[in-house]
């Protein structure tokens, strides 16, 4: 008679796993990438493997038994040591190689990853890597759960983000923020302004629900000033286009904010603001040579490209 443990596939407790993780077959559907129809199969495999029910309906979704409560709790458990083991294999194989995920935000995949991954790809052809624009709040999670391999995130001095103790972090550059004025402003001859200089404009901000809104607003309300928000736009070039049509002034940050319309100036800003710029990655997949190798890589050129 077979164990169950030689019956169990891999590929099947990851579905049980994206269903506890993510709370329905369809977002689990949406996370690897396949049909509703794919998973409910798997997970009717699943179920006649362990000869329990995993699954039972719950108004116009399906809830996890308690059988698949405790098979979720060890298929997280197994599905980490299989990482760490494919991690041991590809180190002692030691070519970077594969298919490597990467998620991260719009300036950093303009300013950093693009410019970087030209001369990687001369230095490693053997790897791809597939790139998705994502905020880092939606980033972590992706990468804790193992939808994405890497992630780049950022946070601000004065509010710093949380990375789950299952992640590894190390910091890529500190990354400073001006504010962008029109040509014909009255602050646009300052070389540097103070907060108190700008109380009474208006405001050009990311879109609701972007990390950086929150923090703007909340940063400039510790120097007393209550923000009057103009124009929101997600992109920072169409904030820029908004600022050189004299619609409001913005905060934008230097990594990646080339090209710049005409008619602006920037302008530096005491205190000064700092935004931190990490690579974050499953601690089970440090010895990946590919993880390693892409981030020595956005390291190298976050070095060179700020004479640090």
């Amino acid at each position: 008679m077979r164990s169950i443990a030689n019956m169990l596939n891999l590929e099947r407790l990851r579905v049980l796993h994206s269903i506890a993780a993510y709370g329905s077959v369809t977002a689990a559907a949406d996370v690897l990438h396949v049909s509703t129809s794919a998973i409910s199969q798997q997970m009717d495999k699943l179920e006649r493997e362990v000869g329990q029910q995993l699954l039972e309906r719950s108004g116009r979704g399906v809830r996890l038994t308690g059988a698949a409560e405790r098979l979720a709790s060890h298929a997280e458990q197994m599905l980490s040591l299989a990482e760490r083991a494919e991690a041991d294999l590809e180190a002692y194989r030691g070519t970077v190689s594969g298919r490597l995920t990467l998620g991260t935000f719009a300036t950093a995949a303009r300013g950093l990853v693009a410019p970087a991954m030209r001369n990687f790809r001369l230095a490693h052809p053997q790897l791809r890597v597939g790139l998705e624009e994502i905020e880092p709040h939606v980033a972590l999670p992706r990468v804790t759960r193992g939808d994405l391999d890497l992630a780049i995130v950022q946070d601000w001095f004065n509010e710093p983000i949380t990375v789950p103790d299952s992640l590894t972090r190390v910091a890529l550059l500190d990354d400073v923020a001006d504010v962008a004025v029109p040509e014909k402003h009255p602050l646009a001859a300052r070389g540097i302004v103070d907060f108190k200089d700008l109380d009474g404009e208006a405001w050009i901000t990311w879109s609701d629900g972007w990390i950086c809104t929150g923090w703007l607003r909340d940063t400039i309300r510790a120097y007393g000033i209550e923000p009057d928000i103009s124009c929101m736009a997600a992109e920072h070039q169409t904030q820029l286009a908004l600022v050189s049509a004299g619609l409001g002034i913005a905060i934008i940050p230097r990594l990646g904010r080339d090209p710049v319309p005409a008619g602006i100036r920037f302008v530096e800003i005491r205190p000064r603001l700092v935004r931190h710029i990490y690579a974050v990655w499953r601690t089970n997949a440090s010895r990946r040579p590919s993880i390693r190798a892409v981030v020595d890589g956005l390291r190298q050129f976050s070095h060179a490209s700020t004479g640090t």
